[in-house]
């Protein structure tokens, strides 16, 4: 391997989860925060309050609907930074979430506590400042790698995450196969997939053309490993089995040329590498 094929080693894309402890334990005081009206709202409960009852226990619910917001709002923070392209977070929860805390507080020290419609506006303004510099401001700008050649990251997004999609497709489909080489090389072919989309992420200087590669030949995929493990359920059939057999290797060539060619900056002949291969899928009866 030369130095420039070491350089650009593909990493493997991974498609980001906001679960588990990505975004660790921020947010989690705004669960306590409503902790401090559960004995106002018990007490209005005992004296019959009805008023009092319904100003605590909006409270807090706006509290803990403002710590949802605000959890979803770090989480899709997380992943967006974790991504090189991407769109930037389609709504913005912190902010929302910010106001949220920030109205809820003035309620409740004006209705709740009973201070002066001013000292409450200080309390409200307060938690809205508090609750920015704790978490910030929502991401709003749209991130993309230098060498885009002009596309969008909507675009080279949506491409990365339709691939993504088709790979978790076959993935699931791999697990109705028993037959274990199948499903080793099934595997190999969507690690070859990963490795492209990744490629893709680091320079997307071709992403139209890998767009169409990647919709044919993933749609291929998932199309074929789907009707064998359909087929293979009905009945046994040797010729099915060699006829997948071949296809895979088909499909797994492919991948690793492609991913080469896409090493090498090599794609003038993408376009008549996918005209002879899709023919080649159709004769199989994959496409």
């Amino acid at each position: 391997m030369n130095n420039s094929e070491q350089l650009r080693k593909p990493k493997l894309y991974q498609k980001k989860t906001a679960g588990g402890l990505i975004y660790g334990s921020r947010g989690l005081l705004l669960y306590i925060l409503p902790l401090a009206l559960i004995p106002a709202s018990v007490l209005s409960f005992v004296y019959a309050d009805f008023l009092r009852i319904i100003i605590n226990t909006t409270g807090c619910a706006g509290f803990l609907f403002a710590a949802s917001l605000l959890r979803k709002g770090l989480a899709a923070e997380a992943e967006y930074q974790d991504k090189k392209i991407t769109l930037a977070p389609k709504w913005p929860l912190k902010t929302l979430a910010a106001l949220l805390v920030a109205f809820t507080t003035t309620g409740t020290a004006l209705l709740g506590v009973g201070h002066s419609l001013l000292i409450s506006i200080m309390f409200g303004l307060g938690a809205l400042v508090g609750m920015f510099l704790l978490y910030g401001f929502d991401p709003r700008q749209e991130k993309t790698v230098i060498g885009s050649h002009g596309y969008s990251a909507e675009e080279i997004s949506q491409t990365i995450v339709e691939a993504e999609a088709k790979i978790s497709g076959i993935e699931h489909a791999n697990k109705q196969i028993n037959n274990r080489q199948f499903k080793q090389r099934i595997q190999t072919i969507c690690t070859h997939a990963r490795e492209i989309v990744g490629l893709l992420e680091e320079d997307p200087g071709d992403i139209r053309r890998a767009r169409k590669f990647l919709n044919i030949y993933l749609d291929g995929a998932f199309k074929v490993t789907e009707g064998y493990a359909d087929m293979h359920r009905k009945y046994q059939s040797e010729q099915l089995t060699e006829n997948f057999d071949h296809v895979l290797q088909t499909i797994e060539s492919v991948f690793i040329e492609q991913k080469q060619k896409l090493l090498e900056d090599d794609v003038l002949d993408l376009d008549v590498q996918i005209e002879v291969l899709t023919a080649q899928l159709k004769h199989e009866g994959v496409i």
